[in-house]
């Protein structure tokens, strides 16, 4: 898991550095697709209950789930990708939102709290504790500030599938849902709206968007639970 987690946060890394105005998000799925063929991996997304692609790339209203094409990122944009690098049976997912050129303060405000939350939401994986103390971290701090946590996608346990069991939502009640142990393995992924969290999917079958068309910001990392805390596999 550290191994397919780490490939996957170096992915992101490249990823992130390509993202500027005029570049398609097809050409960011070709960087993606290229640079796990030359590691020897296998790009999780691609095929996956039918999805065309190698990464999800989700552009200022998008949620989740945008299909990568000819669309040109413009200055001022807010992209989200989503990304999952399967190596030796094992799976890395991760997601980042990233400024393109110089963005408003509106989106750099979105982007730093909703990053915020996904680490507050890690801080909560411990043993012993609940599930949805991560969610109620999460909702309580992105509440906090005027904005909408997204409720009909959540994060989810993940090892040598890409979606295991449990669901990990971005809301909740503290000291409820299972247990949390030593030995599981999740991945914690806030998606958080400025203005309600109410999405609607487009006719393509997958796209997400905001149902009130603002915007959203997508932050995600693999987590261990060990006996000394969240561990962050999808990390350098």
């Amino acid at each position: 898991m550290r191994e397919a987690g780490r490939l996957t946060a170096e992915l992101m890394q490249a990823l992130g550095r390509a993202v500027a105005p005029g570049i398609s998000t097809a050409d960011l799925d070709k960087l993606a697709k290229d640079f796990v063929a030359r590691h020897k991996a296998v790009p999780t997304f691609l095929g996956y209950h039918g999805y065309p692609a190698c990464i999800c790339a989700s552009v200022n209203e998008q949620v989740v789930h945008g299909i990568p094409g000819p669309r040109k990122l413009r200055e001022g944009d807010l992209l989200s990708i989503d990304v999952g690098v399967t190596l030796g049976g094992w799976v890395g997912d991760m997601a980042r939102s990233f400024a393109v050129g110089k963005a408003g303060p509106k989106v750099l405000d979105l982007m730093r709290v909703t990053e915020e939350c996904l680490r507050l939401g890690i801080a909560q994986a411990l043993p012993g504790g609940y599930l949805h103390d991560i969610g109620h971290a999460v909702q309580s701090h992105a509440e906090a500030h005027g904005y909408g946590v997204v409720r009909e996608y959540c994060g989810h346990g993940i090892g040598q599938k890409m979606h295991e069991a449990p669901q990990v939502p971005n809301y909740g009640s503290a000291g409820s849902g299972v247990r949390l142990k030593a030995g599981m393995t999740i991945a914690i992924e806030p998606m958080v709206n400025t203005g309600a969290w109410e999405t609607r999917q487009l006719e393509d079958g997958w796209t997400v968007v905001t149902a009130d068309g603002g915007l959203s910001a997508h932050f995600e990392d693999t987590i261990a639970i060990t006996e000394s805390g969240p561990v962050v596999l999808t990390s350098l």
